[in-house]
């Protein structure tokens, strides 16, 4: 019976023996090694890491600096341009505000140039006539842009002909004006000026 004991006991007792006799050894031995090379001055955790990041399996669950780095720079990248897209989509918004405001203001122009050239043809009016109602269009025009944005104005002025922008810059008020001229294109601005100067 005793031997039966002792049989059974060899039998059950091998993954003890194996780890009392092998891994808790290699254990205390590896943690003396590190002990001793961190010790004398070698970077160990940067050596494991390095021969980590070497093996297939193993380079999966380690990050080196330099994959930290990346990672930091792939972030800021993506950072900057999701806040680029922002600005592009204000901007695109704003373009397109824009450009309702100068299809209103066109569709303002022709109704008044249409009830212009109404009054023109049913009353057979005096050219000075004429003329003055025509001022009272460009005074009418030229205070909505008194109240309007000066990026806006400019634009807007931009694309009209050079003859009606002078009119309605006429009955602007000078700041408003200076605005307007300054977020011109210069080359417009210095060719509107001189006209301006020169009516």
């Amino acid at each position: 019976m005793a031997k039966d004991n002792i049989k059974q006991q060899n039998k059950t007792n091998p993954f003890l023996w194996f780890f009392f006799a092998i891994v808790i050894p290699l254990i205390v031995a590896v943690t003396l090694a590190v002990i001793i090379f961190t010790v004398a001055g070698v970077d160990v955790v940067g050596w494991a890491k390095t021969t980590g990041n070497s093996i297939p399996v193993v380079s999966t669950m380690i990050t080196t600096d330099k994959e930290k780095n990346e990672q930091r720079e792939d972030q800021k990248t993506k950072d900057i341009i999701a806040s680029k897209d922002e600005k592009i989509e204000q901007l695109n918004q704003k373009v397109s505000n824009l450009e309702s405001t100068i299809g209103q203001l066109e569709q303002e122009i022709v109704k008044l140039e249409n009830s212009n050239s109404n009054e023109k043809s049913s009353e057979s009016e005096t050219s000075d006539d004429e003329a003055e109602s025509g001022n009272k269009s460009i005074k009418a025009i030229s205070s909505s842009f008194n109240e309007m944005d000066s990026e806006q104005a400019a634009l807007i002025i931009e694309n009209m002909e050079q003859d009606l922008a002078v009119g309605i810059l006429k009955q602007i008020p000078n700041d408003v004006r200076g605005g307007i001229f300054e977020n011109m294109d210069p080359d417009l601005a210095a060719e509107l000026t001189q006209l301006f100067v020169t009516n």
